[in-house]
């Protein structure tokens, strides 16, 4: 396999499961057992994230624009209206939700990566993520946007922080939290993507400068670019296929899909 092709391969293998719940660290694993071959560091991995952040900044820039325009507004105008007070409330939610995986991630990233990132794990959880979509695919709330609570908020940053082990998706894991707590799947499905945004940022800004430092990787930069726009790409294209697939509420493939890759990995791979 070629340079530039297996690069291209990782782009859109994180592209396409990043936004889906079956967990993009997973399938990285499991590419890198089928073929024997190593990743190119967690740097790699923290670049093509990065172009899927890019990707679900696109799909929801108004939603980002509302945002930036409110907390500009409460800010600096004094406004307080409740259309605004609402967008500051999921703001300031989403940076509470932000904190466990973030400090979970610093404390215990490097044993999560070496105890619990073989793909014997990647197996088992990826059985338990399909588990957590069939309990909660016929779940439908009713709390929207403003109806999150604090409660909420630090209960779905919990289930991202769990997400840190291989297998479990973080998308996953968000939104079946959200659900189980009576959030409307459109909310749901925002308030999960919008929590990747500071995670994603932030390990890109801690991570990323490493990729072009290390040696491994700083000679690379043509497949590099390419591996970026295939994540890139493939994020949106996923990302809205997704939101259809929730608005028609059949979570279950996913649970199919995550049950059959689980079971192979267990029984071949493992």
């Amino acid at each position: 396999m070629t340079v530039w092709l297996f690069y291209t391969l990782l782009g859109l293998i994180q592209g396409f499961t990043e936004p889906i719940p079956i967990s993009s660290s997973g399938h990285l694993v499991i590419f890198q057992e089928l073929f024997n071959i190593d990743l190119p560091g967690l740097s790699f991995e923290v670049f093509v994230n990065f172009a899927s952040l890019l990707a679900v900044l696109t799909v929801y820039r108004k939603d980002v624009i509302r945002l930036i325009v409110s907390l500009w507004t409460f800010l600096f105008k004094k406004d307080r209206t409740e259309e605004t007070m609402v967008d500051v409330k999921f703001i300031g939610l989403l940076l509470v939700a932000t904190v466990p995986a973030g400090v979970l991630g610093v404390v215990f990233g490097d044993w999560i990566g070496e105890v619990l990132g073989g793909v014997a794990t990647v197996g088992y959880t990826l059985i338990i993520t399909g588990l957590a979509l069939w309990f909660i695919r016929n779940m439908r709330g009713n709390k929207g946007d403003g109806g999150i609570t604090l409660r909420d908020a630090i209960l779905i940053g919990l289930a991202q922080a769990v997400a840190l082990i291989p297998g479990i998706s973080r998308s996953g894991a968000t939104i079946v939290m959200a659900m189980l707590l009576g959030i409307k799947q459109e909310s749901a499905l925002r308030f999960s993507f919008f929590l990747f945004i500071p995670i994603s940022l932030g390990t890109m800004i801690l991570d990323g400068p490493s990729l072009f430092t290390n040696p491994e990787t700083r000679d690379l930069f043509g497949p590099l670019i390419l591996a970026f726009i295939a994540s890139y790409a493939l994020t949106a294209i996923s990302l809205k296929w997704f939101q259809h697939i929730m608005a028609k509420g059949e979570l279950k493939y996913f649970s199919y899909y995550c049950w059959i890759v689980g079971l192979l990995v267990v029984l071949f791979l493992a």
